[in-house]
C-alpha cells in the first residue's frame, strides 16, 4: 500500500501507545508486592485486555508526600509524557501535615503539568477518620476543589472499595494486597480510559 512518509509517521504516532506516568506514593508503587502486581503493571494489563495500547511508567515512591512529588516532578515526568495519574496525599494525611501545604503542592504540580500540555487524572485521597472531624473535612475537600479548578479527570478516592477491608489489604492495614490492587484497577479503569481519550483527541 502506497503511503506518503510524513502521513504514515503521523498515523503511527496517533496509533502508538499513550505514554503515561503514575506519579504517586507506596499505594501506586506497589509496596510489599512483586513488580507485576503493582498498580501500574496491573493497569497496563487491564487496558491491554481491552485493546488499548499504553506505556505506563511507575513513578511511585514509598513514603512520598505531595511536596516530595513536586520536588521530583521534572525528572519523574520526562519529556514525551502524554498523561499523568497523580496519586499523592496519603502520607500527608497520615502525618497530619497542614492541609494548605498539601493543597499548594498538588496545585503547583497540576499547574506545571498543564503548562507542559500533559493530561491528568487526579486520584483523590481521604484522611484517616481518627485524625479528627475538622482535619478530615478539610483534607478530604482538597481533591474535589482542585479537580474543579483544573478541570482534570477526577477519581474521588483511590482506595475506594479497598480501604479498611482486611481481605484486600496487607497486614499493615494500609497497603492493598494483589487482590486489592485489582479492585482499584477495575474501579478506576473508566476514568483512565477517559484520560486516554483526552490524549487521543489532541493528536
Amino acid at each position: 500500500m502506497f503511503c506518503v512518509t510524513m502521513w504514515c509517521g503521523l498515523a503511527a504516532a496517533a496509533d502508538g501507545p499513550v505514554k503515561i506516568v503514575v506519579l504517586g506514593d507506596s499505594l501506586s508503587a506497589g509496596f510489599g508486592l512483586p513488580a507485576e502486581a503493582a498498580f501500574p503493571e496491573r493497569l497496563t494489563q487491564a487496558l491491554k485486555a481491552k485493546g488499548i495500547a499504553v506505556a505506563i511508567t511507575n513513578a511511585g515512591v514509598s513514603g512520598d508526600t505531595a511536596s516530595g512529588g513536586l520536588g521530583r516532578l521534572d525528572w519523574s515526568v520526562p519529556d514525551g509524557t502524554e498523561a499523568v495519574i497523580l496519586e499523592l496525599g496519603a502520607n500527608d494525611a497520615l502525618r497530619g501535615l497542614d492541609q494548605n501545604l498539601t493543597k499548594t503542592a498538588l496545585d503547583t504540580i497540576l499547574n506545571k503539568l498543564k503548562d507542559r500540555h500533559i493530561a491528568v487524572l487526579l486520584a483523590g485521597m481521604q484522611a484517616p477518620r481518627n485524625m479528627g472531624a475538622d482535619y478530615v473535612r478539610s483534607f478530604d475537600a482538597i481533591f474535589p476543589a482542585l479537580a474543579s479548578t483544573h478541570a482534570v479527570v477526577f477519581y474521588p478516592f483511590f482506595l475506594e472499595g479497598v480501604a479498611a477491608d482486611p481481605n484486600l489489604n496487607q497486614r499493615d492495614g494500609l497497603h492493598p494486597n494483589a487482590a486489592g490492587v485489582d479492585v482499584i484497577v477495575a474501579r478506576i479503569l473508566p476514568k483512565v480510559e477517559e484520560l486516554i481519550a483526552r490524549v487521543r483527541a489532541k493528536k
